[in-house]
């Protein structure tokens, strides 16, 4: 079922209350922030009042509701969505398309790459073309996944060294997620790639470079690429005050070399 349908059928009181409670705000203090009354909510949650179309982006707002979620808040209140949901491929993303691949381009040798909601890779460098290889054809065909990329067991969690930590990691981002935005798709994503078995692997917890251990100052993915040890830690972006559920579910992950090795290997690589 969409989710603009569930939004129709469960109407906006029982919507709001859920979000209410996923960031645990009592009725009153939403009332507060949302220049309204505790009465008036409590009646628009059970039913027996209607919002305003302003007061449900107020509300939603103050709740850090998704962008994608506010529409369907909208809907459930019997109003027209607010937000796009534009194709990146569509002519009017022209410019953000450009901005990401300069981005991108400016960001090599590092690896960079961009994703969707679902962690479906929109765009990536050479950087990240770099790590890929050797990955076998069946999981490089689009559309490409990232999460399904690192920790499948044909993709790059034989040649992470820190595998159950960074897997660890991962996992925990996606749960994090899932219990802000509700995703089915990212749940079912998530369900496969915590299923893919883990290898045992003998200096899985050796970190360090020869000559001695680095003193991360974040968790690492080490990896193994052409005999050579790299270590990056990852940073993400994501758009501030997007208008449009495209661009709000975007994120640009950048990876960091987190120890001098690793900068001048990735420097040596560039012609």
């Amino acid at each position: 079922m969409s989710t603009a349908t569930r939004a129709r059928q469960s109407g906006i009181g029982p919507l709001l209350r859920e979000w209410r409670e996923r960031r645990r705000v009592s009725q009153l203090e939403l009332a507060l922030r949302a220049d309204s009354s505790a009465r008036h909510l409590s009646f628009v949650e059970t039913g027996r009042s209607r919002p305003s179309e302003e007061l449900v982006l107020r509300l939603a707002e103050h709740l850090d509701v998704p962008v994608r979620e506010r529409n369907a808040l909208l809907l459930a209140a019997g109003y027209a969505p607010r937000f796009a949901e534009t194709p990146l491929d569509d002519p009017s993303m022209g410019a953000l398309r450009e901005g990401l691949d300069r981005l991108l381009h400016g960001y090599e040798p590092y690896p960079a790459l961009v994703v969707d909601a679902t962690y479906t890779v929109v765009a990536a460098n050479r950087g990240v073309a770099m790590l890929m290889e050797g990955i076998p054809e069946s999981l490089l065909t689009p559309p490409l996944n990232a999460m399904r990329l690192t920790l499948h067991p044909e993709g790059l969690a034989p040649r992470i060294r820190n595998l159950r930590e960074w897997r660890g990691h991962l996992l925990a981002q996606m749960e994090r997620q899932i219990a802000l935005d509700r995703s089915e798709a990212l749940r079912a994503v998530y369900d496969e790639v915590k299923a893919y078995p883990v290898a045992d692997r003998d200096g899985a917890d050796d970190h360090g470079q020869s000559g001695g251990a680095v003193p991360y100052f974040a968790l690492p993915m080490v990896i193994e690429h052409d005999g050579q040890v790299l270590s990056f830690v990852s940073s993400i972006s994501t758009f501030n005050t997007p208008m449009d559920v495209t661009v709000a579910e975007l994120a640009i992950e950048t990876f960091l070399p987190a120890d001098p090795a690793t900068v001048k290997y990735l420097r040596s690589l560039t012609p």
